[in-house]
């Protein structure tokens, strides 16, 4: 698949839209009331403060000590970039804190400490250590970081855990257990050499080491060579520990017969004629960002038996350290642990490299467009298996009690792993998978508003994000001139411009249109004008011809004006089978609203037809369909006509036997709450429900933008099905997002018929 290009200007627009910086932070109680207040804080705080100061084991209880972890760091190595200081780190710190919660619902804050006197930086951490239940180090240079680790590890009792180093050392562990297994060796009989003696290199050997590598059989070099014993020139006490005893001075010398390359230094540092002099079935994990030691093309040109990891994503076994430090932390933070000990990073490592050799889910193969099964390109999970956060946490943490660092211990662990299940964000995963898929489709989008700025700005990331060929529809001067405006000057060579005044196809475009509305009170002006200067009839037309795979329009017209003239060409109709499908994203769940587009008053036959085609659109995004026909009244009480359509509905789905759950009418608290769910025992819903089909159009309107503008839920949609082609139509407020997320759809076929 094409890999997605990033300019400086979407890099700096994302982490400025729609406000600075990549997180905010809200409350969890409620806020609104005096009584609320006076809980929060004054007088009512004074309680917890009391029985904290009784007993500093309930700060876990009654503050948000136990979820929240520090990323600290001073910016003197940051990603590949150097020593930027402490207030150029902050976005990358803000990354990992978000990261954090993305992958295991840990809540992180970013601390930037402007030093780079170790004891200074102690002693700052050290200070703020009642307030956090775990510490991440993170961009520190060595060998500082060695010593601010060790002293604070010695000196605070919560985890404190340098992801540089012991991040990559989890992973890298995990990915060699496996390459191992395939090899047929054991880790204690293998020659090992590694190159960068940096934090990351220093900590995978002594993970591997007391996983059962042997001392002499490992050979450390750095950028003057081997790291011998007697060697004086540029030796610290962390690589004096490694230093092997060995005739072999040079990388190139090492690596004959060497069983395993782990590489943590520079592009290039790995000749192919290195990797020919290795054992049989080498392992090479050549790990330096961005670009590896030895790429595996160049590897496998000369061994076809080698087994080899990068630190990328568009190659195979990546080694990502997403896969390790969120889940470190969550089972860290879960047990209430003093430490984060070996044996709980080998237990994270055991772990990941057990799930690799499962099957791989469906939903992920989907969402890597391709199927995985354990073997030389599968040796590492991916970062987005939904398994991770239920399957990693549990080992830490059973690690944890096994070794005594555990504050309190996890009794009912399979009760624990229900627990972690819940905590995931199936919205994420949802939306992955959907990326995953369009850049799989290759999609030509057509995006019919050339003449608006958000539009052209999703059409750039469409196109930019590997996703498939963008059409603008626009005269060439107009949507040149506005790229440039918007600060993409260089995009205007990539896009490709129709302005349908011009295009070839006119006559043809005509031709058919005229011979579909001729009947309907249109002369050939009026075919000429919507052909040649509607660009939403003559996006369709393209579409209608085949010169497009998709289309996405709506952003600039209201979505029945557009609908018009989308039926102009496609018979998208509520006679015709057509319904908008709207889904709302909003803390972790999701919940598809129909008809939001279409169908003005349906009567119960329609209603069935609009859950049919919700539960379609559910199914493509990757969600099994609970259906309620959502009314004020719940099960025939209060009696009234203007319910009796939603009572009849689900009989209509009974004649028809659909295979998804169903059930009406009922009130949406009762749809959506399971407490309310479980006051009628009868109810066919195995859980809540995820589709909620409304009376009318403008109660599916009001719905979802009382969602948007006071909850402040993702919207997309409305997603329009039951049409022969792909189309999707905006809403007028869409933003740049919403627009490539309606691009997404369209090229993914969500909603489509088969």
């Amino acid at each position: 698949m094409p890999k997605p290009k990033q300019t400086r200007e979407e890099a700096l627009a994302f982490h400025m839209d729609p406000r600075p910086g990549k997180f905010d932070i809200t409350p969890s109680v409620p806020m609104t009331t005096q009584s609320d207040l006076s809980l929060a804080y004054s007088p009512g705080v004074a309680v917890p403060c009391e029985e904290i100061a009784a007993n500093p084991e309930t700060a876990y209880d009654y503050t948000n000590k136990g979820n929240l972890v520090a990323v600290i760091s001073n910016g003197t190595a940051v990603l590949g970039l150097g020593n930027l200081g402490a207030l150029a780190s902050k976005p990358v710190m803000e990354g990992k804190s978000v990261l954090f919660k993305r992958f295991a619902d840990v809540n992180s804050i970013d601390i930037e400490l402007d030093t780079e006197d170790p004891e200074q930086i102690i002693q700052a951490v050290k200070l703020m250590g009642p307030t956090f239940g775990g510490i991440n180090l993170e961009d520190i240079k060595a060998p500082e970081c060695f010593i601010i680790e060790q002293r604070l590890k010695e000196e605070m009792d919560i985890p404190v855990f340098h992801d540089d180093q012991h991040g990559t050392a989890v992973i890298c562990a995990a990915g060699l257990i496996n390459a191992l297994h395939i090899s047929g060796k054991k880790i204690e009989d293998c020659r090992i050499v590694l190159n960068g003696a940096g934090a990351a290199g220093i900590a995978c050997l002594e993970l591997i080491k007391s996983m059962g590598a042997q001392h002499d059989n490992c050979i450390m070099c750095d950028t003057k060579g081997v790291i011998y014993q007697g060697r004086t020139e540029g030796m610290n006490q962390w690589k004096s520990a490694h230093a092997a005893k060995t005739d072999a001075r040079t990388l190139e010398e090492a690596m004959q017969d060497a069983d395993v390359f782990l590489g943590v230094s520079a592009k290039g540092a790995v000749t192919g004629d290195m990797v020919a002099s290795m054992a049989p079935n080498p392992v090479i994990f050549a790990m330096a960002n961005p670009d590896p030691e030895i790429t595996p093309e160049e590897a496998h040109a000369v061994r076809e038996d080698a087994i080899v990891a990068t630190g990328r994503s568009d190659y195979p076994n990546q080694v990502n350290n997403v896969l390790g430090f969120p889940y470190l932390f969550r089972g860290a933070l879960d047990i209430h642990a003093r430490a984060i000990n070996d044996e709980m990073k080998i237990a994270c490592a055991r772990a990941l490299a057990e799930l690799a050799r499962e099957d791989v889910p469906d939903e992920v193969a989907l969402a890597y467009g391709q199927k995985l099964s354990f073997g030389r390109d599968y040796i590492i999970p991916t970062p987005f298996d939904p398994r991770l956060i239920y399957t990693i946490p549990p080992a830490v943490a059973k690690a944890g009690m096994d070794t005594g660092v555990a504050r309190r211990p996890i009794v009912d662990m399979a009760g624990y792993e229900h627990d972690l299940k819940a905590r995931m964000d199936p919205t994420a995963q949802i939306l992955q998978g959907l990326y995953a898929r369009a850049r799989q489709a290759q999609a030509t989008m057509v995006f019919a508003e050339g003449d608006d700025a958000r539009v052209l700005r999703a059409a750039v990331a469409y196109q930019r994000g590997g996703f498939g060929r963008a059409l603008v529809v626009g005269r060439e001067e107009d949507v040149k001139q506005m790229l440039k405006e918007e600060g993409l000057t260089e995009t205007a060579t990539e896009l490709e411009i129709i302005n349908a005044a011009n295009t070839e196809h006119l006559d043809a475009y005509k031709s058919f249109l005229y011979n579909r509305l001729q009947r309907s009170g249109h002369d050939q002006k009026d075919i000429h004008r919507l052909a040649a200067r509607d660009r939403h009839a003559f996006s369709a037309l393209m579409l209608a011809h085949g010169h497009a795979d998709g289309l996405v329009t709506g952003a600039t017209r209201k979505s029945a004006h557009v609908l018009d003239r989308i039926n102009s060409v496609f018979d998208a109709t509520a006679a015709d089978g057509a319904v908008g499908v709207t889904a709302l994203l909003h803390k972790g769940r999701i919940v598809f609203i129909s008809d939001t587009l279409v169908h003005e008053w349906p009567d119960e036959n329609d209603l069935a037809d609009i859950a049919e085609a919700a539960a379609r659109v559910a199914r493509a995004m990757g969600i099994e369909p609970r259906v309620a026909f959502a009314s004020f009244s719940t099960f025939g009480y209060p009696v009234s006509e203007r319910a009796s359509k939603m009572h009849l509905a689900p009989k209509v789905l009974d004649d028809r036997g659909v295979d998804f759950e169903y059930e009406g009418e009922m009130a949406v608290d009762v749809a959506l709450n399971p407490d309310a769910m479980a006051n009628y025992p009868f109810c066919r819903l195995t859980g809540p429900a995820n589709v909620l089909v409304v009376p009318a159009r403008h109660s599916a309107s009001i719905s979802v933008k009382l969602m948007q503008e006071m909850a402040g839920a993702t919207v997309i949609g409305p997603i329009l099905t039951g049409v022969d082609k792909p189309i999707q139509i905006c809403s007028t407020v869409s933003t740049v997002n919403d627009i490539l997320n309606m691009a997404i759809l369209a090229a993914c076929k969500v909603g489509q018929v088969n």
